[in-house]
């Protein structure tokens, strides 16, 4: 099953770059929504229950998994590249 894969991020934040870069490494198409230039997705963010950035977002048709902060290992298997 495809995924959607979100990342919420901001330019200043370093694990949000490695993520991002992690991803298209792994060829795994995501959307990115910068926090600082969009304030809904601040609020998105904030309604996830996160206090910082990364926050990764994946669905998998109805199933919603949230990743607070860049864990290589938790992505890796939601994304099946374990």
């Amino acid at each position: 099953m495809a995924e959607n894969v979100i990342i919420y991020a901001q330019e200043t934040c370093g694990p949000c770059h490695a993520e991002k870069e992690w991803l298209k490494n792994n060829n795994i198409p995501f959307e990115e929504r910068d926090i600082r230039k969009n304030p809904s997705y601040l609020e998105e963010v904030i309604e996830l229950g996160a206090s910082a950035t990364p926050v990764t977002v994946i669905k998998k048709g109805t199933e919603i998994e949230v990743v607070m902060g860049f864990d290589r290992e938790k992505l890796a298997a939601l994304l099946s590249l374990d």
